[in-house]
């Protein structure tokens, strides 16, 4: 299930009981506006031990289309001060995945129902985040999936063995999380463009929570096979209040890309 069928959810709840899907419930305990709504505005949060609580429901701010603001989960790029640097093998791989109608396409996560890259998670669907002393816990909306960030002083493995989400440790700098993750498998597209990872990648983020319903995500990459130097693009995020997260779940096995291109292939090769 997802958002865009919210309107659909709605009208076929509107026959059972709406508070069961649990798309409108007011949030409990946070500051509102005299108009009822959530103050997004308000001081940020904190924790019985005096840090920033990162707790609730993030996604992307919305882009006024007419501004010409592409998300970065479509190409991250966009947000990198002079576009990303490539090597000659992160420029050819990106090459190739990056046309709409090339055999590469078919191969991206998202539409095979892989776990997906980084930028594609902070962006592509909510994530909720459950903020423990020694666990940041991340729930995303999208395959019901999850992101563990372990705070009890432990160290990234030395030698991991690649994984889609990699491993992932955080410490504070002041009000900021800072979480160092590695381990990453050679598989991942950063987002929707195809821009690569490779398993010697090296990601830091910086999490820092302005107010209660602004965040941003300052993501650091450093991937010598893919880069020819580090790179940061800082994300927007926006609190989700008033709502909970959906099971959206993408069915395993989805071949809706491989046909296409093979319509693709068919058509070019009747010209």
């Amino acid at each position: 299930m997802t958002r865009p069928f919210l309107g659909t959810v709605l009208f076929l709840a509107a026959c059972v009981a709406l508070p069961a899907q649990w798309l409108r419930y007011p949030t409990p305990n946070i500051p509102r506006t005299a108009d009822g709504k959530p103050d997004l505005s308000a001081p940020t949060p904190r924790t019985r031990e005096g840090m920033p609580d990162f707790s609730g429901i993030w996604g992307e701010p919305r882009y006024p289309r007419n501004q010409g603001v592409r998300a970065p989960f479509i190409n991250i790029g966009g947000w990198v001060k002079g576009g990303l640097p490539y090597t000659p093998e992160g420029k050819k791989l990106v090459d190739e995945r990056s046309p709409v109608d090339s055999k590469a396409r078919a191969t991206e996560p998202s539409v095979l129902c892989l776990p997906t890259g980084l930028v594609y998670r902070y962006y592509h669907s909510l994530r909720k985040i459950v903020q423990l002393p020694d666990l940041f816990l991340i729930l995303n909306e999208r395959n019901a999936s999850f992101r563990q960030v372990l705070m009890d002083g432990r160290p990234l493995p030395e030698d991991p063995v690649p994984t889609y989400d990699g491993y992932s440790v955080g410490t504070w700098d002041g009000d900021t999380l800072v979480i160092e993750s590695a381990g990453f498998n050679s598989g991942i597209w950063l987002d929707e463009a195809g821009n690569p990872l490779s398993e010697q990648a090296r990601i830091t983020e910086r999490l820092r929570r302005q107010d209660f319903g602004h965040m941003t995500a300052e993501i650091k990459i450093n991937d010598p096979v893919m880069y020819t130097k580090p790179w940061t693009a800082t994300l927007p995020l926006i609190l989700n209040a008033d709502t909970e997260l959906l099971v959206e779940i993408c069915a395993e096995g989805e071949k809706d890309a491989i046909r296409m291109q093979r319509i693709r292939d068919a058509q070019s090769s009747a010209k």
